[in-house]
């Protein structure tokens, strides 16, 4: 073996042969993070903190840099150094803000170039949405400025004064007093990239909630909590959480008001929101939900979906059924015998398909697909949320890291790939990307035969659009 090896070296120095390139290719070459296997797949520098899909490019958040890639080829567009990066605007109108720790100001990047189009140099945060993003500046630790901005504005819509933020530097997406969506293994809580800005926002400040209209900029309310009760504002209503401790058990009640009028506009005694912990019925936490929904245990004990703009129960699970995912539009509920999952329409509370499925499993909805996680065998498979039309179904131990109108990013370690919808599953072809869809034949009238339509996204009150929009 000695022998063969300085051989082998002798050869390799003299010019004759040298074997070293290709073994060190065959070691570096990357496995197929999924079967089928992906339309491209790259080894980024780092394990992604983040993915996102902006238009035509994938955003991948590291720890120290934030690059962009093609979302055709994968290639690297650009890279650059930061500590943190959210994406703002949608599709057309995307822009990349980034920033730098314990540093204030934040640049937004265009996300095919890279190029700076605005440069902030005081912001102390930045909210970014689909259609807004916000920031604010401090001149002193009590007065404050939050602004809004067009992704790729370069002048304010308004300005609002705030008594103080957080204390500290809080780089991008603070939390605000709002919902907390549910999670699953395997799948990035930012799957389904930034979304709407909601009506309302609640911003805490130093015990206080200040509820601010995200179309005006008006500070609507400037309210103190009681010592049994959580503030969050949900689907343009100020929520008041009571949770009171008696007879060794919790009481809970939710009480909604109109933040224009502080008058009260519907309320439920006996719905459990799980923010309390089971020490002494503390609130510490805001309720699960998205969009302008919540998630309760209705005084029966079993799980409902309530609408925080009136209170009404959208959706009651039978005993034993479990939720795994829910916006403002859709459930996809997991059954008793945990055998199948169940895709609910919650304007019409009916169930619009049913898929079986593995006892361990999670799942996400974003305005494209919905998303499950399946154990034993390890799948991501990604459905119309609308007919559960499969689009895409991959033999995978990757996560699903962030999901377009034309396919889903997986991640596994720093290997990242783009799998287009129609993968591996029955579809025959890559799905629709614009015009009306065709009806499926043997399916609800709403069926699609490519993505799922966005229809419904301003809410079951249309509060998040203008009028007429």
């Amino acid at each position: 073996m000695l022998l063969g090896l300085v051989t082998v070296v002798v050869l390799a120095a003299t010019g004759v042969w040298n074997p070293f390139p290709g073994v060190w290719d065959w070691v570096g070459r990357s496995r197929p993070i999924s079967e089928p296997d992906v339309v491209w797949q790259q080894r980024v520098g780092g394990t992604p903190r983040s993915v996102t899909i902006a238009g035509d490019t994938v955003i991948v958040e590291q720890r120290t840099r934030v690059e962009a890639r093609s979302l055709v080829t994968g290639t690297q567009l650009w890279e650059r150094k930061a500590d943190w990066a959210a994406v703002a605007g949608g599709d057309r109108d995307a822009v990349v803000a980034v920033g730098k720790l314990l540093e204030k100001g934040y640049e937004l990047l265009d996300p095919t170039t890279g190029v700076v189009r605005r440069r902030d140099g005081a912001a102390v945060a930045v909210w970014t949405y689909r259609n807004l993003l916000l920031d604010v500046h401090c001149v002193e630790p009590t007065d404050c400025t939050l602004s809004a901005w067009e992704p790729r504005g370069t002048k304010p819509l308004w300005t609002a004064f705030l008594p103080g933020v957080h204390a500290g530097l809080l780089a991008d997406n603070p939390d605000l007093l709002g919902t907390r969506r549910l999670t699953a293994q395997r799948i990035d809580q930012g799957v389904a990239g930034p979304e709407s800005v909601p009506p309302l926002l609640g911003f805490p400040v130093d015990g206080r909630v200040h509820v601010v209209d995200t179309a005006t900029g008006r500070v609507l309310q400037n309210v103190q909590p009681g010592r049994e009760e959580r503030l969050v504002v949900i689907g343009g209503r100020l929520l008041r959480i009571t949770a009171t401790s008696r007879d060794g058990a919790c009481y809970f009640a939710v009480s909604a008001r109109d933040p224009a009028t502080g008058q009260e506009v519907w309320r439920r005694a006996g719905l459990n929101l799980r923010t309390a912990d089971s020490a002494g019925c503390v609130q510490r936490e805001d309720p699960q939900g998205a969009r302008n929904v919540l998630i309760g245990v209705a005084p029966d004990g079993r799980e409902a979906v309530v609408d925080g703009y009136d209170g009404r129960f959208l959706q009651v699970g039978a005993d034993g059924e479990k939720l795994l995912a829910v916006d403002d539009r859709w459930a996809l509920v997991r059954s008793a015998d945990k055998r199948s999952i169940s895709g609910r329409e919650l304007s019409a509370d009916r169930t619009r398909w049913s898929r079986a499925a593995g006892g361990r499993n999670g799942a996400a909805l974003t305005p494209y697909a919905a998303v499950i996680a399946e154990e034993k065998p390890s799948r991501l498979i990604a459905v119309d949320p609308r007919t559960g039309r499969e689009l895409v179904q991959l033999r995978t131990s990757a996560k699903a890291l962030a999901v377009g109108p034309g396919g889903m990013v997986i991640g596994e370690g720093r290997e990242i790939g783009y799998v287009r919808w129609g993968a591996g599953s029955a579809v025959q072809s890559p799905p629709e990307q614009g015009g009306v869809p065709d009806q499926i034949p043997g399916q609800n009238p709403g069926g699609t035969s490519g993505r799922p339509s966005d229809e419904g996204s301003c809410g079951p009150k249309r509060e998040l659009c203008p009028d007429g929009g």
